[in-house]
């Protein structure tokens, strides 16, 4: 691996050439801030599918893209005379530094559920009047939902058993069963909503990230249904020609592999 000294050269580089970029290359220099927001967004998905997919070669490759973007916003700051990438990165040392007072003070913590409560109510005495405040509103609706329950229960606001958590759920769904006997569009998007709402809740009590677990589940069922178009092309058919059933044999041997 790389030196401390080496790794500090590495980024001194890349913002040489972020320079030199800027002041040189058409498309690089007509970018802003907005320009390069959906870029971004983008590229921490790729990242994110790097990461998924234990591939530590991409990960490093789609990590360096972001860091690109974070290099490029700076040097955007600087030269609206905002901000450098100096007061990016001094800005979240101070953050780090004020939020972990079992660190950097006096402060004890029996575990990591301690720390998570410190940090929320640190925020609040840094002047936050919600805890949720910084919850993104453009967030996926189950990420924002994973995030919202995370960000209340580090202040208290929690059940206190898994199995309560899963006795909601079966509330909820008996609650959306009705609506949908009474046939009741509006009453049935809400009460589904707030079935998802409880299985992301279930999913936080039970350690798993619910984001991951659908885009497991996401691609172990784009696999299989590939697999499946395969076979039938491999068969001269059409998928709109064969029978459930028939699709089931080959739904059921993509499930061995």
């Amino acid at each position: 691996m790389n030196s401390r000294k080496e790794q500090v050269q590495a980024f001194e580089r890349l913002l040489d050439i972020m320079d030199e970029l800027r002041e040189k290359c058409p498309w690089d220099r007509k970018q802003t801030l907005e320009s390069l927001r959906h870029l971004t967004i983008e590229e921490v998905y790729e990242l994110g599918d790097a990461i998924l997919d234990n591939d530590l070669e991409e990960v490093k490759k789609e990590l360096g893209d972001v860091l690109l973007h974070l290099v490029f916003y700076s040097k955007i700051g600087s030269e609206k005379k905002a901000f450098d990438i100096a007061d990016v990165a001094n800005g979240i040392c101070e953050k780090l530094i004020a939020r972990h007072p079992h660190i950097y003070g006096d402060v004890e913590v029996a575990d990591e559920e301690e720390v998570k409560k410190n940090w929320e109510n640190l925020k609040l005495k840094e002047g936050k009047k919600s805890v949720l405040e910084g919850v993104p509103r453009s967030l996926p609706a189950l990420v924002k939902a994973n995030r919202i329950q995370d960000k209340v229960a580090g202040v208290g606001f929690d059940w206190e058993k898994p199995q309560q958590v899963f006795e909601k759920l079966q509330e909820e769904l008996g609650e959306l069963q009705e609506e949908v006997k009474d046939r009741n569009e509006d009453k049935i998007e809400a009460e589904f909503g707030d079935v998802l709402f409880s299985m992301i809740n279930y999913a936080r009590f039970l350690n798993v990230n619910p984001e991951n677990a659908l885009e497991r589940t996401n691609k172990k069922f784009i696999t299989r249904f590939q697999y499946l178009e395969e076979k039938a092309q491999a068969g001269n058919k059409a998928l709109k020609d064969m029978s459930l059933k028939e699709m089931d044999v080959f739904w059921n041997e993509a499930k061995l592999l």
